[in-house]
C-alpha cells in the first residue's frame, strides 16, 4: 500500500504538504516523494526512506527547503518512485498513486508493440506510474483517459495528477483504497488518511466514491465523474494498515478495533490473568477485549519505536524479521507464571509471531499464551494492494501445504468455520505456533465491527472472492 497527498494554497504550500505527506509514513518503506508546482514549472524530489524516515530525508535536503510552491503532491511508496512528470498528450502532469496493477507485464508488452517506450524499468519490471501515464494517454481527453486506465487493468489505482488547471484526483473504481478531500481556509487538500490533516486545522469535506473524479483549483471542486454504485473498500485498513486516527467513510480505525476486541471477548470463553496486545495495531484489540470480560490488560511486549518502522510494510523478508526480533522487547516480571491472551491484528506470513514474539513469552515464563487475531486467517493473496503476492507467502497455505502437501483439491472446506477441515487446520496451526490456543475473529464479526454493510468492503484475502 502507499499514501498520496495533494495540495492547493493561496500561499506557499511546502510545510503543509511535507507534513501531510509524512503522515502516511505507516503505509510505505521505499520512496517518499514530493512534486511542487510553482505556476510555471513542476518540480520534484524523490528519496528512499528504506533506511532512513521520511522527516530525516526531506528536513535535510537543501533543495526540497529552497522549493517554492502553490500546489503540490506527496507520496510514501511502498514500492515504485514516485511521484513521476510526464508529458501527456494533455499537457505536462505529476502524476502519483496506491494500488497495484497484477496484469501489468501484458499491459506493457502491448502498449511497447504498439512502439511506446518506457523509462523507468525497475528490476526489468515498468514503473506502475509510468504505466498508467501510457494507458491514459490513450483517452481522447484526461477523463477518458482515467476511465480507459480503469478499465485496462486488473487490479486497483487511485491517483492524483497535477497539472497547470489544478489537481485530479480519481479514486480507484471500486474504491479499495480511500480519497479524501478537506479544506481549510484558501487551501484544499486531497489524502489517503485522514490523521495527516487533523493536526494542520484542516476540515473534511467529502470522502470519494468508487471511480469519482475531482478536479481541485483555487476556484473549487469540480466533480468531472459522479462516483459509481459498487464500493468495496480494503478491510484490511481497519484490522491492520490504518493509522488509528484516519476515517474510512466516516467509520474510525481506532474504534473499530476497540469494537472488534469486545466482540472477540464476549466469544471467548478462557480463564487468564490478563490480555495484551501486540503494538501498535494489536494494543486497542486488547482494551476492547478488557472493556467487555472485565480482564486486566498489561503490556509484558514493548514496542521500542525510534528507529523502527512496521515489520508488515518492508518488502524483503529479512528485514521484516530483523525489525520483529528488535522493536519488541519484553518486561520479564509481567510474563513469568502468567496465563495470558494476545490479541493481534493478523497472521499474515506468521515467521514473526512464531520466532520472534511467542518465543520471548515462553522464554520469559509465560505459563499459557493465547493468541486472538482479529480477522479470519488469510488464505488468499491481495489481488488490489501490493503485499502478499504469492499463496506460499501466506501462514495458513504453509500450514495447509504441511497437512495435505499438494493434494488439497479445494480450499473451500478450510473457509468454514464450522466444518471439520478448518477445526483441523486451527489445531495444526497452534501445533506450529506453540501456543496454548488459536482463535481466528469470524468475518461477519470482524464485519459487523466496521459499521459498515458487507458488500461495501473487499474480503478478498479472507474469501477468494472478487465482485
Amino acid at each position: 500500500m502507499s499514501g498520496v497527498v495533494g495540495i492547493i494554497s493561496d500561499k506557499d504550500c511546502k510545510d503543509d504538504l511535507f507534513y501531510a505527506t509524512d503522515y502516511h509514513s505507516h503505509l510505505g518503506t521505499c520512496f517518499g516523494g514530493i512534486a511542487i508546482a510553482d505556476g510555471t514549472l513542476i518540480a520534484k524530489k524523490i528519496h528512499s526512506i528504506a533506511r532512513a524516515q521520511f522527516k530525516s530525508r526531506f528536513s535535510e535536503d537543501v533543495d526540497f527547503l529552497g522549493m517554492r510552491g502553490n500546489a503540490g503532491l506527496g507520496v510514501i511508496s511502498d514500492r515504485d518512485t514516485q511521484p513521476l512528470i510526464m508529458r501527456l498528450r494533455f499537457g505536462e502532469y505529476a502524476i502519483c498513486g496506491t494500488g497495484y496493477i497484477n496484469n501489468q507485464n501484458e499491459l506493457a508488452a502491448r502498449l511497447i508493440d504498439d512502439g511506446v517506450v518506457f523509462s523507468e524499468m525497475p528490476n526489468g519490471n515498468v514503473n506502475q506510474l509510468e504505466l498508467a501515464a501510457k494507458l491514459i494517454n490513450r483517452g481522447k481527453t484526461l477523463i477518458e483517459g482515467i476511465e480507459y486506465l480503469h478499465e485496462q487493468i486488473d487490479g486497483s489505482l487511485s491517483l492524483l495528477l497535477l497539472g497547470k488547471e489544478g489537481i485530479y484526483a480519481a479514486r480507484d473504481k471500486y474504491g479499495r483504497t480511500p480519497l479524501v478531500l478537506a479544506s481549510r481556509g484558501g487551501a484544499r487538500i486531497i489524502v489517503s488518511e485522514t490523521c495527516s490533516y487533523k493536526n494542520l486545522d484542516f476540515t473534511t469535506e467529502k470522502y470519494l466514491g468508487p471511480g469519482e473524479i475531482l478536479l481541485v483549483t483555487m476556484k473549487g471542486v469540480e466533480q468531472l465523474r459522479p462516483p459509481g454504485d459498487k464500493l468495496h473498500l480494503c478491510a484490511f485498513l481497519f484490522v491492520y494498515a490504518g493509522f488509528p486516527a484516519s476515517e474510512y467513510e466516516n467509520r474510525n480505525v481506532e474504534e473499530f478495533r476497540e469494537r472488534s476486541g469486545a466482540i472477540i471477548a464476549r466469544n471467548d470463553h478462557i480463564e487468564v490473568d490478563f490480555v495484551a496486545g501486540i503494538a501498535d495495531s494489536g494494543t486497542a484489540y486488547a482494551h476492547g477485549y478488557s472493556h467487555a470480560s472485565g480482564v486486566p490488560v498489561r503490556i509484558p511486549l514493548l514496542k521500542y519505536t525510534p528507529g523502527w518502522s512496521r515489520s508488515y510494510v518492508p518488502p524483503v523478508q529479512e528485514t521484516r524479521d530483523l525489525i520483529a526480533l528488535m522493536k519488541q522487547i519484553t518486561a520479564d516480571a509481567l510474563i513469568k507464571g502468567q496465563r495470558m491472551v494476545i490479541t493481534e491484528d493478523s497472521i499474515v506470513r506468521g515467521t514473526q509471531l512464531k520466532n520472534f514474539l511467542l518465543v520471548k513469552l515462553w522464554n520469559a515464563g509465560a505459563k499459557e499464551v493465547h493468541v486472538r487475531p482479529a480477522c479470519p486467517a488469510l488464505l488468499f493473496p491481495c489481488k488490489y494492494l501490493y503485499s502478499t503476492r504469492r499463496p506460499s507467502e501466506l501462514f495458513s497455505r504453509r500450514v495447509l501445504h504441511g497437512l495435505r502437501g499438494d493434494h488439497i483439491e479445494s480450499i473451500e472446506p478450510y473457509l468454514d468455520v464450522d466444518s471439520a477441515e478448518y477445526a483441523e487446520m486451527i489445531r495444526a496451526m497452534e501445533r506450529d505456533l506453540n501456543v496454548t490456543s488459536l482463535r481466528y475473529q469470524r468475518l461477519e464479526d470482524m464485519i459487523a465491527a466496521t459499521g459498515l454493510p458487507a458488500d461495501n468492503l473487499c474480503t478478498y484475502c479472507w474469501t477468494g472472492k472478487t465482485i
